[in-house]
């Protein structure tokens, strides 16, 4: 069984990407990814293992930031907010976790598990709980496919951690989880229960760690040769540019612990005479354009840097700013029945269904083609949860 030890580039390239899989939220990728090569220049390792790798039986933990990212990129992590859920976590059950996993891949949450694995010396999973960000704790498709909502965690920077014993449901668990942010400063690090290796390989997103690498490269081997990153990132995703142009309006406001709020983008060149409103709930929910809906939750509508294709968060978002805006579909596990019921439109409160705006593309794992010179690779010959 291998692990893939990440490198200082690796950093670089997930954190780039996972800001594009953020739809505007989850947390700066930047800091997360100086905190993460932090940990690399103390001498510790960050090793990523695959979901089908997991033994049936191990203990996996999602870890991740919850509150308004325009109090995050002011309010830092002290950097071991997620060590001190894991080990509340840990005391109550009796058992040690095998593994930590994002429960989102997008912004800062998809890095903000390598500091935890790489000071306790566990592996992050290739995987994640949304294939994207979103603004609610519910929204995970752990919780989608029948996850316990207990037993849970928050801790912030000061020291203070809250464990949640007892939870009706997971939409109880975000009540509580919000309530807690929002007297801990409006952000915080969370855990939700732990999960067998088994439940992470069904229902876990996966491969999204590769994902947002792959993307990441994209965009920076589309810079070294002068050509388009935009383009880069639409072909390997598959997505839809549905918009290029300036910010001309933006109205935000923190509200229940979320970022709220609405843009809009003014089209140039090509997109000239067009205009695209996004809604914003933490992050990008939905575009239209004059009346017509574009593009719609839990398909991931993304803004990038125009000319450099760096992801534009919606705490960033400033009047004049050149973006593109682009769709991307989503994954399959957020469009099930039962899934759409808690990420579809209709669950942010629009009055009407999911359109999908075609197939996703999958996810590899990029153990398959970075070379030996790029990723160190380390054999084992037990796997993880069994050592």
């Amino acid at each position: 069984m291998k692990f893939w030890n990440l490198q200082e580039s690796d950093i670089d390239r997930i954190a780039l990407g996972a800001g594009i899989l953020g739809t505007g939220g989850g947390g700066s990728p930047y800091l997360g990814a100086l905190m993460a090569k932090a940990q690399l220049r103390q001498g510790r390792r960050i090793r990523v293992v695959r979901p089908a790798d997991l033994a049936p039986d191990s203990m996996v933990l999602a870890l991740g930031g919850i509150g308004a990212p325009t109090v995050g990129i002011e309010k830092m992590d002290e950097g071991d907010e997620g060590i001190r859920v894991l080990r509340s976590i840990e005391a109550l059950i009796g058992r040690r976790m095998d593994a930590v996993i994002a429960d989102e891949i997008g912004g800062a949450n998809g890095i903000s598990p390598m500091m935890t694995a790489a000071k306790l010396d566990i592996p992050v999973v290739d995987a994640d709980g949304m294939g994207r960000a979103f603004p609610e704790v519910q929204m995970t498709t752990f919780f989608i496919n029948g996850h316990p909502s207990a037993p849970s965690a928050l801790a912030d920077a000061s020291g203070n951690v809250l464990v949640v014993t007892e939870a009706t449901s997971a939409e109880m668990l975000e009540k509580l989880m919000r309530a807690g942010t929002i007297a801990m400063g409006c952000t915080a690090h969370m855990c939700t229960a732990p999960m067998s290796g088994d439940f992470v390989r069904q229902f876990g997103v996966p491969h999204t760690l590769s994902q947002a690498w792959r993307l990441g490269d994209a965009v920076l081997a589309a810079r070294a040769a002068k050509t388009d990153p935009v383009a880069a990132v639409l072909n390997l995703v598959g997505g839809t540019l549905l918009l290029q142009g300036k910010v001309v309006d933006i109205a935000r406001k923190i509200e229940g612990g979320f970022v709220r709020g609405r843009m809009t983008i003014a089209g140039l060149g090509a997109f000239s005479g067009r205009s695209v409103e996004v809604d914003i709930q933490n992050e990008y929910l939905v575009a239209r354009e004059d009346g017509r809906t574009l593009a719609m939750v839990p398909d991931l509508i993304c803004m990038v840097d125009s000319e450099t294709g760096r992801p534009i968060a919606t705490e960033e978002q400033r009047y004049g700013l050149r973006v593109s805006v682009i769709a991307i579909p989503s994954p399959g596990l957020l469009r099930t029945e039962r899934a759409l019921a808690s990420v579809g439109p209709r669950a942010f409160g629009y009055a009407f269904d999911f359109e999908p705006l075609g197939e996703p593309n999958a996810a590899e794992p990029v153990h398959a083609y970075v070379n030996d010179k790029q990723m160190e690779r380390e054999t084992l010959s037990a796997p993880v949860g069994a050592l």
